[in-house]
């Protein structure tokens, strides 16, 4: 889920068709066959936006909330509503979008679709497989100049992932980049994005000039880009920026559907921003590595607030990202202290 720093909104050049949101509960049509559920999220980003599609046999539904008591109670007021089933759709296995998957497919009997690479790292998770772990990450993290006592409080927090999500399916119907689903009445094109996941699928529906983004196009914030323990020198900034980059060939007034805020026309303005917003981060954090510095020391460069242990793990793999997208561009070099620990210092020209 994006826990990132907000972005330029450029909200001179989008438009926001909707005054209010729906309450948990409740729905907003979009369109007569297109309807915007609201959950609450227990988390500063308060809210994730879940979708449901009419068709003639019955609705779909587009990622499924966080597994917990409020949640449920909002399924249970909604699904009177929307009988019968037909299918989920999960955009990507963060709990807020995969949390109830599990109970859907047990309870209904629906089939779940979903990329493979999301499928699976939601299985890894969910189980703590090797490399996904609270180990894992905390060696990551030391590696990264995080201090005993952060590293001790991520290390003991018990399993944010298994709690959050229900057990998740057995089994899935895989979509790749490109599908044309048939969901509801309408047809629906499949764009795969990386790296705020590892294999995000966003929904384009020409016909009703929409699409449901998830979480890689946003309209305030920009979504979290994180460097994962199994990919430690990976380069996530420039996947999601190369990502976001593709939405740019839909027609700039496409209504985006996204998971977070409100629902927003202006894509092209949205990728730009985003686009500045990275390159003036990048060029702070340059700035700070004027002399060797670990992630953890450059953290207030990224995040002017206080972090409390949740948001240390998302702003701990955003800061290594950056980094890393550094390091591979050369901008920075990457040496290794007597601690173990990584630092990075500006090459100088």
């Amino acid at each position: 889920m994006p826990q990132a720093s907000s972005a330029p909104a450029a909200a001179a050049t989008l438009s926001f068709p909707f005054e209010t949101a729906p309450v948990p509960g409740r729905w907003i049509e979009i369109h007569p066959d297109v309807r915007w559920l609201r959950m609450p999220l227990p988390f500063a980003l308060d809210h994730i936006n879940l979708w449901m599609l009419r068709g003639p046999l019955g609705w779909t539904v587009i990622d499924t909330g966080y597994h917990n008591a409020a949640t449920r109670n909002a399924w249970d007021e909604l699904l009177p509503h929307h009988a019968p089933l037909e299918r989920i759709v999960v955009t990507h296995c963060h709990p807020d979008h995969f949390g109830h998957a599990g109970w859907f497919t047990s309870t209904f009997g629906l089939p779940l679709y979903m990329t493979e690479a999301e499928y699976l790292t939601g299985h890894a998770l969910y189980e703590s497989t090797s490399g996904y772990g609270a180990e894992a990450l905390a060696n990551l993290y030391r590696m990264h100049g995080l201090d005993a006592g952060r590293l001790a409080a991520i290390s003991s927090r018990p399993s944010g992932y298994r709690n959050a999500i229900t057990p998740p399916p057995r089994t899935f119907r895989r979509i790749v980049h490109g599908d044309i689903l048939q969901l509801g009445c309408h047809a629906w094109r499949v764009i795969v994005g990386y790296r705020h996941a590892p294999e995000h699928a966003s929904l384009y529906c020409e016909s009703l000039g929409l699409l449901i983004s998830g979480d890689m196009l946003l309209p305030k914030i920009s979504t979290n880009t994180s460097v994962w323990t199994t990919e430690p020198d990976g380069d996530p900034v420039a996947q999601f920026l190369t990502s976001i980059r593709a939405f740019t060939e839909l027609p700039d007034d496409t209504l985006v559907l996204p998971s977070h805020g409100m629902p927003f026309r202006g894509i092209r303005a949205r990728v730009e921003a985003l686009g500045a917003h990275h390159a003036e981060r990048l060029q702070e954090l340059l700035g700070a590595c004027d002399e060797p510095r670990t992630a953890a020391e450059i953290l207030p460069v990224l995040f002017r607030r206080e972090l409390d242990t949740h948001q240390l793990f998302f702003a701990m793999g955003e800061a290594i990202a950056h980094l890393n997208h550094l390091h591979h561009r050369g901008r920075v070099e990457r040496s290794t202290g007597a601690d173990g620990a990584y630092r990075f210092q500006a090459v100088r020209h």
